[in-house]
């Protein structure tokens, strides 16, 4: 989060100047949730270009939807947005291919033509970086638990904002933490 501070007030204020016309208010909006909403694009989508166009998608959407955000916490708002929009894309570009199904031209099935699953020389010098290890262990985590981990990780939501965000109950956001960390946990120290 920038040095400003995100108060409720603040996004009201910056929303209703908004309203009456004025720009700089909504650019002072994106500037100050810019680096965790980015972040939590950037580790959903894991490709910087994906999580720009996330990022923007995001915004036009809460731009168009900005009478619906009735206090609160905006920047749970914003991920809830940008959590749904990853959902629809993902749904867009799903393609469901088997892996027992034969590759194309050859009779060996497309599970057993994929690459050797262990990390290579350079990715094992990437691991090497205890930041790299950790990014690395949280991609692998189910979607569910992965969410819940970068939202209060990356974004700093409380379990309560992140059980709204995810339309789930505290206690299934609690246990999803609780399972993440103990795969990371379990992840990092296989790794050492």
């Amino acid at each position: 989060m920038n040095d400003q501070e995100l108060s409720e007030e603040k996004v009201m204020t910056c929303i209703a100047a908004y309203q009456q016309g004025s720009i700089q208010a909504l650019e002072e909006l994106v500037t100050l949730t810019r680096q965790p909403v980015y972040a939590y694009a950037l580790r959903l989508t894991a490709s910087p270009h994906g999580a720009e166009e996330l990022f923007q998608e995001t915004w036009l959407k809460a731009i168009r939807n900005l009478e619906q955000f009735r206090g609160g916490r905006f920047l749970s708002w914003l991920f809830r947005i940008t959590h749904n929009l990853h959902i629809d894309l993902v749904r867009r570009h799903k393609d469901t291919v088997s892996l027992h199904a034969p590759a194309a031209g050859s009779e060996a099935t497309l599970e057993a033509c994929l690459a050797d699953p262990k990390p290579g020389p350079e990715a094992q010098a990437a691991a090497a970086d205890g930041v790299a290890r950790i990014h690395s262990a949280v991609d692998q985590l189910p979607a569910d638990q992965k969410m819940v981990f970068l939202m209060r990780t990356e974004g700093d939501l409380t379990f309560r904002e992140i059980a709204a965000t995810l339309n789930i109950s505290i206690n299934t956001a609690l246990a999803r933490m609780q399972y993440a960390l103990t795969k990371l946990r379990r992840e990092l120290a296989a790794e050492e």
